[in-house]
C-alpha cells in the first residue's frame, strides 16, 4: 500500500514515486501501447504523481500521458513543465516570458488533453528574464484556473530566495515546488538547496534517483554501458574523465553495499532518495515494464541507519562526485560571466 506524502504546504498528498514520462516517445520507447501500459500500472500500484515536459520528444510525451489518462485525468496530480526550446529557429519560442508562458500552455494543454495542469514548472531559470515577470504570468494561469499550483526546476537555492521574496513582496502566486538533480551520486542539494526548500515549505519532486542510468546497475566496471536516451549529456557518460571512473568505483562498492543490505541497487538508490525529510517524491522514468517493475519496491524499502552511514562514507553529504552531473551553475560559470572582457 502506497503512503501518501504532503506536498509542501499545498494540502495536496502525493506518493513517494512520481512517474516521470521523458521516455516516452521517440527519445526512448515511442511505442505508445507500451507506454500507455506502463503509466497503467503506475497508477495501479498507487503512483498518483505523473511528470513531464513540453520539450520531451517535442511534445509527444505530453500526447502519449494525455492519451492514457484519459478517464483518470482527476485521479492524477499532473505536473509538466515549460522553458527549454520548443523551436530553435524563434528565438521567442522557449524561456519564462509573459509571451511564450500564456502561448505555450495552450499548447501543453491541449496535448495533455486537459483543461488544468496541476502543477506547471519552470524548466530552468533565466538569467534575461526579471522572476517577476515570469511569476506575473503564471499568477494569470493560476487565477484563470488553467493552473492549479506552480513550481520551480533546478534553481539555486538564491534564486529560490529572490522567487519567494518577489510572490511576497509583489503579491504573486508563490512557487510551491521545487524540482532538483538528486541521487547518491549527486548530493550538492543537501548543502543548500534542500535546506532552503524546507525553510520555506515547499514541496521536492526530485529528478534522476540513478543518477541517468549509473545506479542501476547497467554501469558496471565489467560492463560499461551508454546511455539509453539521445537528451543525456554525453559528458556524464565520458569514460576517459577520472571523475566517471570514480563513479565507476563508487558504483561498485555501491553493489556490495546493496547486497549486504538484501536490496537490490536500483532499490538502495530511490530508497535514498526518498529517505531525506527534505525530499517529497522522487521522478523515476521508465522507458519499459521492466524498469518500473524493478523501481516500484523501493516506496516501501527502509534503509537500516548503517546503511546510510556506509553511503555516506562512500560519497560525503553534500557532494557531487561528477561536476558535469549538476544542473547548476550552465550561466554562471561561462567565460563571460566570470571574466573580464578581453581588450
Amino acid at each position: 500500500m502506497m503512503e501518501y506524502r504532503p506536498l509542501g504546504r499545498t494540502g495536496v498528498q502525493v506518493s513517494p514515486l512520481c512517474l516521470g514520462a521523458m521516455m516516452f516517445g521517440p527519445w526512448g520507447n515511442d511505442d505508445r501501447a507500451d507506454a500507455t501500459r506502463i503509466i497503467h500500472r503506475a497508477l495501479d500500484a498507487g503512483i498518483n504523481f505523473v511528470d513531464t515536459a513540453d520539450v520531451y520528444s517535442a511534445g509527444v510525451s505530453e500526447e502519449i500521458v494525455g492519451e492514457a489518462l484519459a478517464g483518470k485525468r482527476d485521479d492524477v496530480f499532473l505536473a509538466t513543465k515549460f522553458f527549454m526550446p520548443m523551436d530553435e529557429k524563434d528565438p521567442n519560442q522557449s524561456g519564462g516570458s509573459r509571451r511564450w508562458i500564456i502561448r505555450e500552455v495552450e499548447n501543453s494543454l491541449r496535448r495533455l488533453n486537459t483543461d488544468y495542469i496541476d502543477l506547471y514548472q519552470v524548466h530552468r531559470p533565466s538569467p534575461d528574464t526579471d522572476v517577476e515577470e515570469t511569476l506575473g504570468a503564471l499568477t494569470d494561469l493560476v487565477r484563470q484556473g488553467k493552473v492549479r499550483y506552480i513550481g520551480s526546476s533546478s534553481y539555486s537555492g538564491s534564486q529560490i530566495v529572490e522567487a519567494q521574496w518577489a510572490s511576497r513582496e509583489r503579491n504573486l502566486e508563490r512557487f510551491v515546488t521545487e524540482q532538483p538533480p538528486y541521487s547518491i551520486l549527486t548530493r550538492g542539494i543537501e548543502e543548500d538547496v534542500l535546506p532552503t526548500v524546507q525553510r520555506h515549505g515547499m514541496g521536492t519532486l526530485t529528478y534522476s534517483p540513478l543518477a541517468g542510468g549509473w545506479l542501476s546497475g547497467r554501469w558496471r566496471k565489467d560492463s560499461a554501458s551508454r546511455p539509453t536516451s539521445s537528451a543525456r549529456p554525453s559528458a556524464r557518460f565520458d569514460m576517459s574523465q577520472p571523475a566517471n571512473q570514480r563513479k565507476l568505483d563508487i558504483v561498485e562498492e555501491l553493489a556490495q553495499v546493496a547486497e549486504w543490505a538484501g536490496v537490490t541497487l536500483i532499490e538502495m538508490a530511490i530508497a535514498f532518495v526518498i529517505n531525506h525529510p527534505g525530499v517529497t517524491s522522487a521522478i523515476v522514468g521508465p522507458r519499459t515494464m521492466e524498469q518500473l517493475e524493478s523501481y516500484l519496491p523501493a516506496a516501501d524499502t527502509v534503509l537500516a541507519p548503517e546503511v546510510l552511514d556506509r553511503i555516506d562514507q562512500l560519497v560525503a553529504p553534500g557532494v557531487t562526485v561528477n561536476p558535469d552531473d549538476n544542473s547548476y551553475g550552465a550561466h554562471e560559470l561561462t567565460e563571460h560571466a566570470r571574466r573580464r572582457q578581453r581588450a
